[in-house]
């Protein structure tokens, strides 16, 4: 397994998004304008700040333009946005500061696609056709694409890689009918369902349906074996992953019984896996276990980060 573990792995943060739109309202634009900012100074290469949504839904995001003017941007990363219909991405290019990047969605349960966007995933990926061309007609190029829920749903039930292979499908046939190549695919174990099996199977599984693809993985910690499926996928040669800062995150609409389930894996405790096994990141660790700190300050409460209360081995090491 040693041969096969990247060299350099590319994190990108989804804490100031995922983690605070499952928090209640209220938190300050100075305090998460912070966090961002401390986040890029670590240098995080990508934060997805915030999502353009609809506010009646997720009300913790309808200041999203307004947060985006408060942050003072660090050359060389990228602060993005979500939106999962024309309206929020119109909303999206009015705000400066947004880096916008074409970006498909698509489902392996059709229960969560009706929950989260009020639409089997049929007609949604069907939609996503018609993305393609709205990038173009705006000057973008089509970087990346998800697929949510494709380890599992708790609101359908077990995804078989049979029902994944057919997104994957979909997702080649939009690819060879609308002459673009989407280079990176990301699974995305939505609401917690993945093991480590199931990890290194559906990646073979997307290289083989999307061979020119870069596959990365959206994890969560729902069930507290998400940072064993990032270690199953690194084993993989996987080299791209999403997590948030602290262990924040979480989806709204995701039926979990408990309302406190645990969200995406830590940032923190992923850094120091990789670093621990000789793979950079190019992030300083130290000043990201700041940043977590911090997140845990505003949001008020203890949170599921490990790192942030042990700390990281530097300060044993500084006699080697």
């Amino acid at each position: 397994m040693i041969d096969t573990l990247p060299r350099f792995v590319e994190i990108h943060e989804e804490g100031p998004r995922e983690g605070f739109q499952i928090e209640p309202p209220g938190f300050s634009l100075a305090d998460r304008a912070s966090l961002v900012e401390a986040l890029a100074e670590a240098g995080l290469s990508q934060i997805q700040v915030a999502s353009f949504v609809n506010p009646k839904r997720v009300p913790q995001m309808a200041d999203a333009p307004e947060l985006f003017a408060q942050i003072q941007k660090r050359p060389g990363c990228k602060y993005t946005g979500l939106w999962l219909n024309e309206q929020g991405f119109a909303r999206a290019r009015t705000v400066p500061k947004v880096d916008l990047a074409g970006t498909l969605y698509f489902y392996a349960s059709d229960a969560f696609c009706r929950q989260n966007n009020g639409s089997g995933k049929d007609a949604f990926h069907a939609s996503q056709a018609g993305w393609v061309q709205t990038y173009r007609d705006a000057g973008l190029e089509v970087e990346s694409a998800y697929v949510m829920t494709a380890f599992g749903c708790n609101l359908q039930g077990a995804v078989s890689e049979n029902q994944l292979a057919e997104v994957l499908r979909f997702i080649a046939k939009i690819q060879s009918e609308q002459g673009v190549t989407v280079p990176k695919i990301y699974l995305a174990d939505t609401v917690g369902w993945a093991n480590p099996h199931a990890v290194r199977r559906r990646i073979a599984l997307a290289q083989h349906i999307l061979p020119q693809a870069r596959i990365g993985l959206h994890l969560h910690d729902t069930r507290g074996i998400g940072m064993a499926n990032a270690l199953a996928a690194l084993e993989c040669g996987i080299d791209l992953f999403d997590a948030s800062v602290a262990g924040l995150g979480g989806c709204p609409f995701s039926g979990h019984i408990h309302g406190s389930a645990s969200g995406n894996i830590c940032t923190e405790d992923l850094v120091f896996l990789c670093h621990e096994m000789g793979i950079e990141t190019g992030i300083d660790l130290d000043k990201l276990i700041d940043a977590a700190r911090l997140a845990e300050r505003i949001i008020g409460r203890k949170l599921d980060g490990r790192l942030m209360h042990s700390g990281s081995l530097s300060a044993y090491r500084k006699g080697d």
